[in-house]
């Protein structure tokens, strides 16, 4: 997978991708939600994230009390020694991990607390959501990190017509 493309592409169609979502909130279409999943579920068929992880390379989830308690009871940790291990406080006040690429990524791109990842890391790219255009900003954001999220921008905007000026 060439994520330097993907990064090159989505940087050009920025400027497009911020009007196109821009007329979705404005304007959604009556069966928006419909054709989200549909579009969600296609290309999620198409590109492999084993292929890429750059989520977990490059951009770290928040974690939430519910998903330090779930994972350090899965790794068999104290909350206070999995948080001191693992994450720092950002300056938003947010539970963050200290480094990049995530601790529990593989060298094959499986993650070692698939079963009990963050939320965050469960709903990435946040594609398969209803009300799309609530999240404008994030799913602007995810498509410079995520070859799926810059995808389902593409294919949406064809697929509710969208045109371009």
């Amino acid at each position: 997978m060439n994520l330097e493309f993907y990064k090159k592409q989505a940087i050009i169609s920025q400027k497009e991708h911020k009007k196109f979502l821009e007329w979705l909130r404005k304007k959604p279409p009556k069966n928006l939600d419909y054709q989200v999943k549909e579009v969600h579920e296609q290309v999620s068929a198409e590109i492999d994230c084993l292929e890429c992880a750059n989520c977990c390379k490059t951009t770290g989830p928040l974690f939430t009390d519910k998903d330090i308690e779930r994972i350090a009871k899965h790794l068999r940790m104290k909350i206070a020694v999995f948080e001191q291990k693992f994450l720092r406080t950002d300056e938003d006040q947010d539970k963050v991990l200290q480094n990049l690429p995530c601790w529990f990524l593989g060298s094959d791109n499986l993650c070692s607390i698939y079963e009990v990842r963050p939320k965050a890391c469960r709903e990435f790219p946040h594609t398969d959501r209803k009300k799309i255009y609530q999240i404008n900003h994030l799913t602007l954001k995810n498509t410079i990190i995520c070859p799926i999220a810059f995808t389902f921008v593409q294919k949406l905007e064809e697929k509710v017509g969208f045109r371009k000026s």
